[in-house]
């Protein structure tokens, strides 16, 4: 054999090796998880554990799996609740395989594990939506009225009362799917309700509805400062003309005093100058006489008049 021909075998020895090497070693990586098929059919236990893992050259084929948690995002379905109102619902859900054999065995890949979890979990939502009024779907829990405020108790009262509400809605719906799912090995994680809406024709009655109602909580509050109002302005009236009597009341009282106390003054002061009084009368007379006589004034007088009755008394 020639020396190229020797190079050649050598050449296609060695590149033999690296293929059959290159199928004979796998690497497992942290986020994966690995079941092993001979023939298209699984041998053995899944491997889970990451490194570097050993096989069957051609006749063996590792398969990988996810190991992490993945999406399902449901597509919006149109669903009637127990009182026939058609709502969209867009729900969401996080899972992962617990059991990759299992999984292969049942769902073969991740693509026929989705077309699954569609048909589960759009069913147990559209069977939990339509055993529940609205409001269970869309609230969680009776609302706590803050007592000091009139408004958030006439609004509590208005909403009908839950009894589960959509948490408890969104775990049933969870664990009703896992048991459907828990033998194809894989296990549902999380559900939730993405977005909840009333179709076209249902949401104007129910925005009726709700300005209808709170035209009534209006109308209530209205009827209730009147009231309140015409309530103040008598208590105003009434405290007012109590203060107007007693001011009354006190300025009569007042008043009287005053005038008993002048009526007082006055007395004192005539009982002080009586005397002063006829001593003034006396000389304004002399006063008139002064001016009215001279020397040569001849008066006749009679005994009656005041005049000769100060010159009487001068006497």
């Amino acid at each position: 054999m020639s020396k190229g021909n020797k190079l050649a075998l050598i050449t296609i020895v060695i590149i033999a090796g690296i293929v059959v090497l290159s199928q004979s070693f796998y690497i497992v990586d942290e986020t994966q998880q690995v079941v092993i098929t001979q023939f298209g059919r699984p041998i053995g236990d899944a491997v889970t554990e990451p490194g570097l893992k050993f096989k069957t050259p051609f006749v063996q084929e590792a398969n990988f799996f996810e190991k992490r948690y993945m999406e399902w995002d449901g597509d919006p379905n149109q669903i009637p609740t127990k009182e026939k109102k058609f709502i969209f619902v867009d729900s969401y859900a996080r899972w992962h395989i617990t059991d990759p054999l299992q999984f292969y065995k049942r769902l073969t890949d991740e693509r026929g594990a989705q077309s699954r979890l569609d048909d589960i979990i759009d069913g147990e939502t559209r069977d939990q939506v339509a055993s529940h009024s609205l409001e269970e779907v869309v609230r969680n829990t009776n609302r706590k009225a803050d007592t000091t405020a009139k408004i958030s108790v006439m609004i509590e009262d208005s909403l009908a009362q839950i009894e589960v509400g959509r948490k408890r809605i969104q775990n049933i719906i969870q664990e009703k799917a896992n048991e459907e799912t828990k033998d194809l090995g894989i296990e549902i994680v999380d559900f939730r309700f993405k977005r909840i809406n009333y179709v076209e024709d249902v949401r104007e009655r129910v925005y009726d509805r709700m300005k209808s109602e709170r035209i009534r909580i209006a109308d209530k509050f209205r009827s209730e400062g009147e009231g309140e109002a015409s309530r103040i302005n008598g208590e105003k009236e009434r405290e007012l003309s109590q203060i107007q009597s007693a001011a009354y009341k006190e300025a009569e009282t007042i008043k009287g005093k005053a005038d008993a106390e002048a009526t007082r003054i006055y007395a004192e002061a005539y009982n002080k100058s009586s005397r002063s009084v006829e001593l003034y009368s006396f000389v304004k007379s002399m006063e008139t006489f002064v001016n009215t006589f001279d020397t040569s004034t001849t008066v006749i007088l009679s005994t009656d008049s005041d005049l000769y009755k100060y010159l009487k008394s001068m006497e």
